[in-house]
């Protein structure tokens, strides 16, 4: 401080001093002045500082513990559904795969068109092929040698599904009908089959009705019986007892549940005194037969038992034999039209024939019944025979 002014020699007050700057320190000009710089202030030392606090009613609130997610109900059904999926494709892979295949349709000159419906031929085949003599003797089927050897179908149907509300028809042939086989004459109609297989039976068939085959089936005597046996027996009622003396086979009468054995024996019978009219009772008796199986294959009690299921897997493909065009879906198709067998959902009938040896085909009304056929109209009652 300055005692009289700033001028006239008076004794000044000493002026404090400030901290001593260090020489480093970067100097900043005063404003408006050209005073010494003043140095920058430097940041202290410690952990950088915190962002303001929030009001207490904006705090977030402490949430709870985080857990995981469990594998929900509808995953563990989404996931069995999907592994059911995969499993019925890879069976139905399975079955398409190994069923038995042969070239038994064929085309050539003067083959019927194609018409109104489709048209199965089915075949039940007196093959032992495969057969031990042990099954042999089981089946009562006798050896081929007394067979007269080769193969012969002792059953010859054709199963029509129309395309429109009338109903489906399964028509047998009779084994002993006298036909024209194309390339060898006339002769019985089954012996088309011993002659050249499956492609003359088919031709054979076609030439003889005018109706065009569009698939093949074929079971052999053992197939059949395992596919029996695999669902467990087939019930049938049986109105009188059934024996014959060529297989030593005897069915008691009444209501009951016939083995693979039995089966085949009901199906083949016709040296008895319950077939009077010897082939054209068999060939009733095989269509009823046919439709007690395929509405018991198709039961829940079949398809959801895996003790008849799976048998039933194994058995069909070894059992069928099939054209190489028809696949698996076809056959699905033609077991679901026939199911109705049982309950009068489908025709049964027999061509119509002029005599009890079923040799000769009543030329007017088998006209009838192939013309309904071909043009997928009802069949007059005068052309069905049962």
């Amino acid at each position: 401080m300055t005692y009289g002014g700033d001028y006239g020699g008076g004794y000044s007050r000493p002026q404090p001093r400030g901290p001593r700057q260090h020489q480093s320190a970067q100097m900043l000009p005063l404003p408006g002045r050209g005073a010494p710089a003043r140095p920058m202030p430097r940041r202290p030392a410690g952990p950088p500082p915190q962002p303001p606090e929030a009001p207490y009613d904006q705090q977030p609130l402490p949430g709870r513990p985080r857990r995981r997610r469990r594998f929900g109900f509808g995953k563990i059904l989404l996931t069995l559904v999907v592994l059911f999926v995969v499993f019925l494709a890879g069976v139905w892979i399975y079955l398409d795969s190994s069923i038995n295949r042969v070239d038994a349709l064929s085309d050539y000159s003067g083959r019927p068109a194609a018409a109104s419906g489709t048209n199965w031929l089915i075949v039940g085949s007196d093959s032992r092929d495969g057969l031990s003599t042990e099954q042999e003797q089981q089946l009562a089927t006798g050896d081929s040698a007394a067979a007269g050897g080769g193969s012969r179908t002792d059953t010859i149907m054709v199963a029509h599904l129309p395309d429109n509300s009338t109903k489906p028809t399964l028509l047998s042939l009779p084994r002993d009908s006298q036909v024209s086989i194309p390339g060898h004459g006339k002769g019985k109609i089954n012996s088309a089959f011993s002659i050249g297989g499956p492609q003359l039976l088919v031709k054979t068939v076609e030439q003889a009705t005018g109706l065009r085959m569009d698939h093949y089936a074929e079971i052999g005597f053992g197939g059949f019986a395992n596919v029996v046996d695999a669902i467990g027996g087939v019930d049938m009622c049986v109105p009188t007892q059934m024996h014959d003396d060529f297989t030593n086979i005897t069915i008691p009468a009444g209501c009951q549940t016939l083995d693979g054995a039995h089966a085949l024996g009901f199906v083949r019978m016709r040296h008895s005194e319950a077939t009077p009219r010897s082939d054209l009772d068999r060939v009733e008796n095989q269509r009823k037969f046919i439709g007690a199986l395929v509405s018991q294959i198709a039961t829940a009690g079949t398809l959801l038992n895996p003790f008849h299921f799976f048998p039933l897997l194994s058995a069909a493909p070894d059992a069928l034999t099939m054209d190489s065009g028809d696949h698996l879906q076809n056959l699905v198709g033609l077991a679901w039209a026939m199911r109705g067998i049982s309950d009068g959902g489908v025709v049964t009938t027999t061509v119509p024939v002029t005599s009890a040896s079923a040799e000769n085909w009543d030329k007017t009304k088998s006209k009838q019944l192939f013309d309904a056929l071909r043009g997928d109209t009802a069949i007059p009652d005068s052309a069905i025979m049962n």
